[in-house]
């Protein structure tokens, strides 16, 4: 973890760069208070609050803003709004209903084998809104694909995206709707040419470290969906491998026996098996995908015990 003011960077907007199991949160400073953009993973929420807490000075944090709400975007929701009480919270629009009524199922979380504590919200961030935070004008913009619902932000007058998941330097993040057999790879597309007329110099990626290049990142991007849109196969065993790992990220280590009765629950899961098991029973089809982690140096796998790399 490291939070850190690059030089590309303008004045009041500070990048704390976390790790695959909670997303960047980015923080914007200004005469109208202070905004937070995303919150990161339950698992870290006491560290999310400590930095926040570190980086105000015991000035209030005023706004929470959601760019979607996958569970390591918005995973320090709760203990965030229950230290600063007068906090009010902004979600793109698709899943209002869902954290209203709190359904995990709609969510996500259950569906994944993910948590996230409850959380509210008072208002929705609507795509094609501006919005003034950190003395910056950010335009907010959808960009479905990893998330149906997901919004990136734009600040024009410095070329500033914050991306989400949309686009990493070295990729963007599962298409979600495609594991569960909804056509999305062309969304990803769309979204990747949105940013490309955005034209950012400087991009704050939801994971990984903020950069300049866009060109490269945009051609990589490009050439991982290509593969996918090929062979769909090959991206649910990485969603497959991915929903693994976060779960290994979270708990440490486990027994294998153990790993395999959780993922056996997982609807996901159990879902891409059922479509791309090549014939192979459930459990031997996770341990295909665990070998190929550990082949890869993401997991060890040592005396039945499975440990994060």
């Amino acid at each position: 973890m490291s939070a850190h003011h690059v030089g590309l960077l303008p004045a009041g907007v500070t990048v704390f760069e976390r790790g695959w199991l909670s997303a960047n949160n980015v923080l914007l400073q200004g005469k109208d208070g202070a905004t937070l953009v995303d919150s990161g993973y339950v698992k870290h929420q006491a560290q999310t609050l400590a930095l926040v807490q570190h980086a105000l000075q015991g000035r209030p944090l005023n706004l929470l803003v959601n760019t979607h709400l996958h569970s390591d975007h918005c995973g320090g929701n709760q203990a965030l709004q229950t230290h600063y009480p007068e906090l009010h919270t902004w979600i793109p629009p698709g899943l209002a209903q869902a954290v209203q009524d709190w359904s995990e199922d709609g969510l996500s979380y259950k569906p994944t084998g993910q948590n996230c504590p409850a959380f509210r919200f008072n208002s929705l961030l609507q795509p094609g809104s501006t919005h003034r935070w950190g003395d910056l004008d950010w335009q907010v913009h959808a960009a479905p694909g990893h998330d149906p619902h997901s919004v990136i932000l734009f600040a024009p007058e410095h070329r500033l995206l914050l991306s989400a998941d949309a686009l990493w330097q070295n990729g963007f993040g599962v298409v979600f709707p495609e594991l569960e057999g909804v056509d999305a790879f062309d969304e990803v597309a769309q979204t990747l040419d949105l940013i490309e007329r955005l034209n950012p110099a400087t991009i704050i990626p939801g994971h990984g470290a903020v950069f300049t290049e866009l060109a490269p990142a945009l051609a990589l991007a490009r050439s991982k969906l290509a593969g996918f849109a090929q062979n769909p196969e090959r991206h649910a065993r990485y969603g497959a491998k991915v929903l693994l790992k976060f779960k290994l990220l979270e708990w440490g280590q486990i027994s294998q026996a153990e790993f395999s009765d959780w993922a056996a629950r997982v609807p996901y899961l159990k879902a891409l098996h059922q479509r791309f098991g090549q014939g192979l029973d459930l459990d031997e089809w996770l341990d295909m995908m665990l070998a190929e982690l550990a082949r890869s140096g993401a997991v060890l796998l040592e005396d039945g015990m499975l440990l994060d790399a």
